[in-house]
């Protein structure tokens, strides 16, 4: 996937964020469907940007990962935008949200819990992050929940579980979303 090819789509800063995760994800596949990861951020990234005008959100949508799945470090991450010529508050405002929805209870990190321990912590963190990183992490369960309901077999159940207990206390986000994903979740 080309950042070319989405010119009509997003700015030119935007762009030039798509270009960063693109290379710091690098060949990394989606788990059931193998397309290249990058496809993930930009689905994410247009959804958050049909529901709001703020370019900061879908720049976070971006790079909603990037903590999470590469070797990139918060302060990589502020480098970087400032060397785009974000001001120090967007810069900071940014890597706030992609803290925000960067998994804290992980097998790595919590090794001494479950799964439905972890997953247990980690609604209860989700419940408390702010309503724009809330609104990303609708656009981003709308688009994991698509993909895992199709080619997730027997995981498919214990996904939308999980799902539906953290949106039963996460729902400061954008109304028309949250409304989006939490149907799409009962639905299947």
């Amino acid at each position: 996937m080309e950042a070319a090819a989405f010119n009509d789509n997003f700015t030119e800063t935007e762009l030039k964020v798509l270009a960063f995760v693109t290379e710091k994800h690098g060949q990394q596949k989606r788990k059931y469907t193998h397309e290249p990861y990058v496809n993930h951020l930009v689905r994410v990234a247009l959804k958050v940007k049909e529901y709001t005008q703020d370019s900061r959100m879908v720049m976070a949508a971006l790079c909603h990962d990037v903590l999470e799945d590469t070797e990139c470090t918060v302060a990589e991450l502020y480098q970087f935008l400032i060397g785009i010529n974000l001001t120090d508050a967007d810069s900071d405002y940014i890597c706030f949200l992609v803290k925000e929805l960067t998994d804290v209870f992980t097998s790595d990190a919590y090794p001494q819990f479950n799964r439905k321990a972890r997953k247990e912590l980690e609604a209860n963190r989700l419940w408390e992050i702010s309503p724009e990183a809330q609104t990303i992490k609708y656009a981003d369960l709308i688009d994991n929940t698509t993909s895992i309901v199709q080619h997730g077999g027997g995981f498919a159940k214990v996904y939308l579980k999980e799902k539906k207990r953290i949106l039963t206390k996460m729902d400061k986000g954008n109304l028309e979303l949250y409304q989006i994903v939490s149907s799409i979740i009962e639905i299947v």
